[in-house]
């Protein structure tokens, strides 16, 4: 399941938070921000969930477990944007906002067809 790390369950709990992270910071009330542009969010959209299936892909074998990840972090964004609709009265639910989080999930797994995909792997001290 767990590429040969030196640490997995370590990585794997970092990863976790980071997924606990983008839950969270979906689910308050966003901070005071000037305005910004119309639709500006969708980068920071795409960025989180290209993180985190970028990360995905440091952390898993490429296969099924990999597929099932990408799988989970979508449904993870859709769920959250009908959260936001649902259970919040400072966020609404835009379905642009889970294009960009399904666009930023593909284009993080794309990263398993790069030589990035080992990152992490090559900066663990050799044994």
């Amino acid at each position: 399941m767990f590429k040969p790390l030196r640490h997995p369950r370590l990585w794997a709990a970092l990863w976790a938070l980071a997924v606990l992270a983008v839950i969270v910071v979906c689910l308050v009330p966003p901070p005071p921000l000037p305005p910004l542009p119309e639709n500006s969010d969708k980068l920071e959209h795409f960025a989180a969930y290209f993180l985190l299936a970028a990360g995905a892909v440091q952390l898993f074998r490429r296969g099924r477990v990999l597929l099932a990840v990408g799988v989970a972090l979508v449904a993870m964004g859709v769920c959250i944007e009908f959260a936001q609709g649902a259970l919040t009265e400072t966020r609404s639910a835009d379905p642009l906002d889970a294009l960009a989080n399904t666009v930023g999930v593909s284009v993080g797994l794309m990263t398993a067809f790069t030589p990035l995909r080992d990152l992490l792997l090559r900066l663990q001290p050799r044994r």
